[in-house]
């Protein structure tokens, strides 16, 4: 008899748990307990092989930077407090983000009001574009090296971005190698990458300038720094006129703060904000000519979805000298 119960209860044992696979085998919850090979591991290991590659490019892309350059004194003004703001940042590029390579856009630089010019020489002497200084500030040296490849790369990124471009010789003027010369000192920090240099747009146009910089953002993925060099605030009327002196104008703190505002802002506005930025009323006041402030909207552009951020800054007379890097530091 006990027999007989044993047997008809390890039955009805035996039936419970075929039901139950059952159940499961016909329900969303089988794809949790069926075996790894009923789940199409090769397409499952391609897309978290894709995510992974995903997070670690997000991670390892560089930042982009707005350098506020100086004049050409700058390399010769140690005791300036910029001076030691530019060799920080110059170590946290060549230390920490280690490029391999660099693309820059000065504001010494404007081309076409609708064309794009692109260094394309390996070697290029550099350019005095500057009038009443000492002697030797017109003997200052500044080794570097350009990549052929790289400038060919960027003027396929142009183009295929509809932006009319083309390749030319040309030296690096001062507002690449003067700040450089600070912030990549060839002896105690030197950059030994390739360095290429792209014009601006002559139109001054804001919206221009940031599609610039959206056009070559790609470069970030390959580990090129991007950098836009220039000046926050910059009126050589007004510095002339007062003879450099060091009390900043209102429009100095007043526009430098503004384009903070909108270079800190969510990145999906940035865009809008920056726009507004030139038509303030200061804004004429603190750039007669925005070849100086365009350079801050090509770095914005390439900076993509990674958020703004400005590190530094110093009013100084009619001159402002706000640096920004979009993104994060490798760790």
């Amino acid at each position: 008899m006990a027999s007989a119960r044993s047997i008809t209860k390890s039955l009805l044992i035996i039936s419970l748990i075929v039901a139950a696979v059952a159940f499961l085998f016909s329900t969303p919850l089988s794809r949790i307990l069926l075996p790894l090979s009923a789940w199409k591991p090769v397409a499952f290991l391609t897309r978290y092989q894709l995510s992974t590659n995903s997070s670690k490019n997000m991670a390892t892309k560089p930042p982009v930077y707005f350098f506020s350059h100086g004049g050409p004194d700058v390399q010769y003004a140690t005791e300036h407090p910029a001076y030691a703001v530019l060799q920080n940042i110059g170590k946290e590029i060549t230390e920490k983000v280690k490029p391999k390579a660099v693309v820059v856009f000065s504001g010494h630089w404007e081309a076409q009001p609708n064309g794009i010019e692109v260094n394309s020489a390996e070697h290029t002497d550099l350019i005095y574009d500057f009038y009443g200084f000492p002697p030797e500030f017109y003997e200052a040296r500044y080794p570097n090296r350009g990549s052929p490849e790289l400038a060919s790369k960027i003027l396929d990124l142009l183009t295929k971005a509809g932006i009319k471009a083309k390749g030319v010789t040309r030296g690096l003027d001062h507002g690449v190698w003067s700040g450089f010369h600070v912030a990549f000192h060839p002896e105690e920090n030197p950059l030994n990458v390739p360095l290429v240099q792209v014009s601006l747009y002559s139109n001054q146009d804001a919206d221009s300038h940031y599609k610039l910089g959206q056009a070559v953002a790609s470069l970030r993925d390959e580990n090129i720094v991007i950098i836009g060099a220039g000046m926050s605030v910059h009126n050589l009327r007004d510095f002339f006129a007062s003879r450099g002196g060091p009390r900043a104008m209102p429009y100095t703190v007043s526009f430098d703060e503004a384009l903070k505002e909108a270079v800190e802002s969510p990145p999906g506005e940035r865009q809008a904000r920056l726009r507004e930025v030139t038509k303030r009323p200061d804004a004429r006041q603190a750039h007669p000519r925005f070849d100086h402030l365009m350079p801050v909207y090509v770095a914005a552009g390439a900076a993509g979805e990674d958020a703004g951020k400005r590190t530094w800054t110093m009013h100084e007379g009619s001159m402002a000298w706000a640096q920004y890097r979009f993104g994060q530091v490798p760790s």
